[in-house]
C-alpha cells in the first residue's frame, strides 16, 4: 500500500521544488550568486508549467470518459425500461385480470373475447362484474363473432342487466371475425393511456375447460408498445383511441 502511494507521487515537481530550496538556501549562505540561483529557479517554474498542462490534458481525457461513460448508463437505462409486452402466466393471472379491470377507465373495447368465460356466476363476478361495476369506466363495446350471439342472449346479457353499472354496457357489435387473437383495450387509470390485455384462441394460451376456453396465459400491452397502434387498427376504432396512446 505504501509503496503504491509513494509511486502516486509527483517525482519531478518534488525533484524540482528541492532543488530551489537548496538554490535559495546555498545563496543566502552565499555559497552560489544569484547568476546561478535564476536558471534553477526558471527551470521550477517550467518544470511546474509542464506538469500543470499535463494534469489538465490528464483532466480533459477523464472528463470525456466520464461523458462517454454517462452516455453508455444512459443507453443502458432505456434499454432496461419496462417491455412493452408482459407475459402473464396461470398462477397471477386472475390477479393481474382484476387489477387491470379496477384500473380502467374511460371507454373500453372487448374485441372477440370468448363469452364462455363469463357464463357462470362465479366467473363473471370475478371476470366481468369488476369493469362494469368500475365507476371511471365509461362505456363498454364488445365486439364479437356471430357464432356467439345466442350465448350472449340466454346468459351473458341478463347477469349484466342485474349489475349495477349494466348502463355502461353498449349493445355488441356482431361481426364476422375470422382472427384467433382476443383483446380487451382501455385507459389505464395509472400510467394515463391506454393499454391492453391480448390474448388468443387455443392452446397454449386458452385451454378448454367443462366445454369453455379458460385464459392461461395473456400479454399486458403497455402504453408504450408499438403493439396498441395495430391493435386499435385492427378493432376499427384508432380515431376514438389514437391520442390516448401518444
Amino acid at each position: 500500500m505504501k509503496i503504491r502511494q509513494a509511486m502516486s507521487w509527483e517525482w519531478d515537481a518534488i525533484a524540482g521544488i528541492a532543488a530551489a530550496f537548496v538554490a535559495i538556501v546555498l545563496h543566502l549562505l552565499h555559497i552560489v550568486d544569484e547568476t546561478v540561483v535564476l536558471p534553477i529557479l526558471l527551470a521550477l517554474v517550467g518544470l511546474l508549467f509542464i506538469n500543470f498542462m499535463r494534469h489538465s490534458r490528464n483532466n480533459e481525457l477523464t472528463a470525456e470518459q466520464v461523458e462517454r461513460m454517462g452516455h453508455t448508463v444512459d443507453r443502458l437505462q432505456a434499454a432496461l425500461e419496462r417491455p412493452g409486452l408482459a407475459l402473464i402466466g396461470p398462477r397471477q393471472l386472475q390477479t393481474a385480470y382484476h387489477r387491470f379491470l379496477l384500473a380502467m377507465s374511460g371507454d373500453s373495447i372487448w374485441f372477440n373475447v370468448c363469452l364462455s368465460m363469463y357464463r357462470t356466476p362465479a366467473l363473471f363476478d370475478a371476470l366481468l362484474r369488476p369493469a362494469i361495476d368500475n365507476p371511471a369506466v365509461g362505456s363498454i363495446q364488445f365486439v364479437l363473432d356471430e357464432s356467439q350471439r345466442e350465448l350472449w342472449d340466454s346468459t351473458i346479457a341478463p347477469q349484466i342487466a342485474a349489475c349495477a353499472g349494466h348502463a355502461r354496457v353498449r349493445p355488441p357489435r356482431w361481426c364476422r371475425l375470422e382472427r384467433t387473437l382476443s383483446f380487451i383495450l382501455a385507459d389505464s387509470q395509472h400510467s394515463g393511456a391506454c393499454e391492453a390485455l391480448l390474448s388468443f384462441w387455443g392452446e397454449p394460451f386458452m385451454a378448454q375447460a367443462t366445454g369453455r376456453d379458460v385464459p392461461r396465459f395473456v400479454f399486458h400491452v403497455h402504453q408504450h408498445s408499438e403493439l396498441l397502434s395495430h391493435l386499435l387498427e385492427l378493432e376499427g376504432c384508432s380515431a376514438h383511441f389514437r391520442s390516448r396512446t401518444q
